[in-house]
């Protein structure tokens, strides 16, 4: 027997506002939304056919929650995003502030070949050097 990595869930003070944001991010689509939750995915996962793949090769979604606490300290987990190959680092690290992002330090190096930011909220995230898919 084994698990599947479904979703990560989001403590939001206002899950509406964090869900748009996390959408203009990364492009993601709303799957699901109501009054206590509102559900992203990747596109490729409402396209016609995505029923026809296994599910173990969706990956996961982002679920955001509203709560009535703000976020008080450091992340103990963080998504770590990254520009596709050829992209530019930086113009990644400055669309994302000027979506409303800011930029954090958590301890990491001033040669760290990432960016520690914080979304609206202040949760923590990297923007990694580019890769390749």
């Amino acid at each position: 027997m084994s698990v599947r990595w479904y979703s990560v869930v989001v403590d939001c003070l206002d899950h509406v506002a964090q869900a748009a944001w996390w959408a203009e991010v990364l492009g993601w689509q709303h799957a699901y939304d109501s009054a206590e939750e509102i559900v992203l995915v990747p596109p490729h996962a409402l396209e016609r056919g995505a029923s026809d793949v296994p599910p173990d090769r969706r990956g996961p979604g982002l679920v955001f929650i509203p709560v009535p606490e703000r976020k008080e300290v450091k992340n103990r987990l963080h998504l770590d995003l990254a520009p596709r190959g050829r992209d530019d680092h930086e113009a990644e690290v400055q669309r994302l502030l000027d979506l409303g992002a800011r930029r954090v330090d958590v301890g990491q190096s001033p040669r760290a070949s990432w960016a520690v930011l914080a979304d609206p909220e202040g949760n923590e995230f990297c923007v990694l050097s580019p890769r390749e898919d």
